[in-house]
């Protein structure tokens, strides 16, 4: 009987998931990069629950302080609108977090305030773009809406309709907040990447796995297809796609842009598929009478999940440039929808100016930083599917 000293404990047998996702928490800039897209990712859900500025796209204008620098405090006397009852009524969480609450009140910007008597009278706001308004004079019970002590109606306009706003990254041209706008761009981004993935995933899927299986005269058809499709720019086909549908917007936009990325997923879904048919487990399905559909949805895709996930994200990247240069273009997500390129041409038309700087610098960083997230993941999503990596214990 072997001595107990010469027994060596059996490994723990570990699926290749297991290994896969070691290799990948030990790449730091992969997890960098998915950390960033995961905080991205919340402020996209949350959406109009977190803005400064929930507006419908973030898109409350203040003229008079349009081209603010980050960090720009402004007092704002809020005046209620004609339907403000009627707006607060209709708006419940799901509403805001969908579309954003209806503006209750019109903001106006002023320089300093005092009351007289049962009257609020405001000093003109000034800044570099717009001139001085003249003093104005309004009724304390009008602007509550209700009549009362001077008292009571005092404390209650100070504390209801006068506000000290920060605008921590500026205003735009048009006196929006640029936080705002910003983070209700990675909606639009990830959105657009979402939607270009999946669709991407559903056309090229179905249509590599066909050529590579079947084989023949289809896969040289469908082989066409793909070099016909690869050998068109991607923004040329997005503009014959929006021209076909006679229509732009963010939807549009969606779909074409998920229409130019499928050639990616086909090629090698079909090269994989090409590689994977002639394999023992393949034959045996055959031999049981498996149907083909069968065989390709549930014995062939399955095997192919890594250089999917690795594509995917790479797509995903590729989404978000390719709107980004749309909307830049005005080709793409049209305003007062917050896209990022979108957001870099209405900067780069300011370039010159003290605003053009940062107006421009600001969406175009955050573009960069979410497509360099994605790039990282995808890399690192390579290395830890391939078993040659090295694996820290």
């Amino acid at each position: 009987m072997a001595s107990p000293a010469l027994v060596q404990a059996a490994a723990p047998v570990r699926s290749p998931g297991y290994y896969v996702r070691k290799r990948l928490l030990q790449n730091r800039p992969a997890m960098a990069g998915l950390l960033f897209i995961g905080l991205c990712t919340l402020v996209a859900v949350l959406g109009y629950w977190i803005l400064p500025d929930n507006s419908p796209s973030a898109n409350n204008s203040v003229v008079q302080l349009q081209k603010e620098a980050p960090g720009f405090q402004a007092t704002l006397l809020r005046l209620p609108v004609a339907d403000s009852s009627r707006a607060a009524s209709s708006d419940n969480l799901f509403r805001i977090w969908w579309q954003g609450q209806a503006p209750r009140f019109q903001e106006v910007p002023i320089g300093s305030y005092r009351f007289q008597g049962d009257s609020l009278l405001t000093m003109p706001y000034q800044n570099h773009s717009a001139l001085a308004d003249q003093a104005q004079r309004y009724s304390l019970a009008a602007m509550v809406g209700q009549a009362g002590p001077a008292a009571e109606l005092r404390r209650r306009v100070e504390q209801e309709h006068i506000i000290r706003r920060t605008y921590w990254l500026g205003t735009d041209k048009a006196g929006r907040d640029e936080l705002s706008r910003l983070l209700l761009g990675t909606r639009v981004s990830l959105g657009i990447g979402l939607v270009a993935v999946l669709i991407s995933l559903a056309l090229g899927m179905l249509i590599g796995a066909v050529a590579g299986y079947v084989g023949g005269w289809v896969d040289s058809v469908l082989l066409g297809l793909m070099t016909v499709v690869w050998s068109i720019p991607g923004i040329m086909l997005v503009i014959a796609i929006s021209l076909a549908l006679d229509s732009k917007g963010v939807w549009t936009s969606f779909v074409a842009v998920g229409l130019t990325m499928w050639v990616d997923v086909a090629r090698v879904v079909r090269g994989q598929m090409l590689s994977l048919r002639e394999k023992t487990f393949v034959e045996a399905g055959r031999v049981l009478g498996l149907p083909q559909s069968r065989l390709i949805a549930h014995h062939l895709l399955p095997n192919m999940t890594g250089p999917l996930i690795v594509i995917a994200t790479s797509n995903f990247a590729s989404a978000i440039l390719l709107e980004a240069g749309l909307s830049f273009l005005g080709l793409g997500v049209q305003p007062p929808a917050p896209s990022w390129g979108l957001m870099v041409n209405e900067g780069f038309q300011l370039l010159g100016t003290s605003a053009g700087l940062w107006l421009t610098l600001l969406p175009g960083l955050a573009i960069s930083l979410l497509v360099l997230s994605f790039n990282l993941l995808g890399n690192g999503l390579r290395d830890a599917y391939d078993p040659k990596t090295p694996l820290n214990s």
